[in-house]
């Protein structure tokens, strides 16, 4: 893309937008202005452009988002048919083992979750659709690259493997030892990478042409289950429901489209 063909008022609309988290709900502008790095001037323009249009509004001095914003994450999932398809899948897959279940895919060299069926609270940070993870400290994250194109695992490595709990890999090297590890295995089991106590399984959901389109995820405590468990009597079931979701994938490709490429991995 060339940068005529960049518009820079749209990035700063959604810097803007995306300066509402639990930190900060309700933002006065100058703290809006900071977390942005905008001047105080573009960003009072922007919030009553958002206000005007009903993403945002006034409180005083400070500024909230309004239900609107929420509208965006159903379009993905109207426009993504295989959310859809997905959720019955993960609802049995969390009735059979009573843990939680999740959907999720790569943004830049971040997991996000674009579906999710909820137990139990596990981890410290809230967990919903739309929240986003480190790829490299997640058993999702490892499905995801173990698969991807090589510049994405390059990426991922280019970002840095910050320590998040006692065991997250942080050397590059052993990072793609594990996602070859992952291949060879069909899934992925993490331990206590992201968060210390965490145990957490993924496998890989294809399309109808084989390419992975999203992971598959169960997590739970190493209070309650052992990896060796896990491996034993949750993933198999896993593999199952990924297998259940492509074969609808299938029977809907004929009517609707999936848009994804197939890849091969970086291996």
């Amino acid at each position: 893309m060339s940068e005529r063909d960049y518009v820079q008022s749209i990035e700063r609309g959604f810097a803007v937008l995306l300066a509402f988290d639990a930190d900060r709900p309700t933002p006065t502008l100058a703290e809006v202005a900071t977390a942005t790095g905008l001047s105080r001037p573009a960003v009072r323009r922007i919030l009553l452009t958002l206000q005007k249009l009903g993403y945002v509004a006034a409180q005083g001095t400070r500024w909230t988002l309004t239900p609107r914003v929420l509208t965006i994450g159903q379009h993905y999932a109207a426009t993504h048919n295989f959310v859809e398809t997905a959720q019955p899948h993960l609802l049995r897959l969390a009735e059979e083992t009573q843990e939680s279940a999740s959907l999720a895919q790569l943004d830049g060299t971040d997991v996000v979750y674009v579906a999710r069926v909820q137990v139990r609270r596990i981890m410290a940070i809230s967990v919903d659709v739309g929240s986003r993870v480190p790829a490299h400290a997640t058993s999702m994250g490892r499905v995801l690259a173990a698969w991807a194109d090589a510049a994405v695992v390059d990426a991922v490595l280019a970002a840095g493997l910050p320590r998040l709990a006692q065991r997250t890999i942080t050397d590059p090297t052993a990072f793609r030892d594990a996602l070859h590890q992952v291949r060879q295995d069909g899934y992925a089991l993490v331990e206590s990478e992201l968060e210390d106590g965490l145990l957490s399984a993924s496998v890989p959901v294809r399309t109808p042409d084989g390419a992975v389109l999203a992971a598959l995820a169960y997590s739970t405590t190493v209070g309650r289950r052992t990896a060796e468990q896990v491996v034993d009597k949750v993933v198999p079931l896993m593999l199952e429901t990924a297998e259940a979701i492509a074969s609808d994938l299938r029977l809907l490709s004929g009517t609707r489209r999936l848009d994804t490429q197939a890849r091969d991995g970086f291996y």
